[in-house]
């Protein structure tokens, strides 16, 4: 198990930036994939983007492609969301994801993340 702590969120303006960040801790980091996901109110938790264990491969949702971007330090046991060009429909709680198996190719379902952290809200005003 993993134990996942998200920060970063805030208030911004549309066309904005934020770099939300989750700091991992509980098993190897550096053996598993990670995800980002977001819930705005009243909608479905749904995927934004991921990244392999070992940082080479990204995978992102159409709707953030080429807006946002995922990384990771395995030195320090922490992925990022870098979030540019942000949108008033970008608004929402972001959770970050551990993939639950291990050095797999970067996963995008719900069901494929075992740990997930509390949240940080993310507010895009228009």
């Amino acid at each position: 198990q993993v134990h996942l702590v998200e920060s970063g969120g805030g208030l911004v303006q549309a066309g904005g930036s934020l770099r939300l960040s989750c700091a991992a801790s509980g098993r190897t980091f550096a053996s598993y994939g990670m995800g980002w996901f977001r819930q705005a109110p009243g909608k479905e938790r749904e995927f934004v983007a991921a990244i392999s264990w070992s940082g080479r491969a990204t995978t992102y949702a159409d709707s953030v492609k080429g807006r946002f971007t995922i990384s990771r330090d395995n030195a320090k046991n922490t992925v990022y969301l870098q979030m540019d060009v942000l949108k008033p429909e970008d608004t929402a709680v972001y959770y970050c994801a551990g993939d639950r198996y291990p050095q797999r190719v970067p996963v995008t379902a719900l069901a494929d993340f075992g740990s997930w952290g509390q949240g940080t809200q993310v507010t895009v005003s228009s």
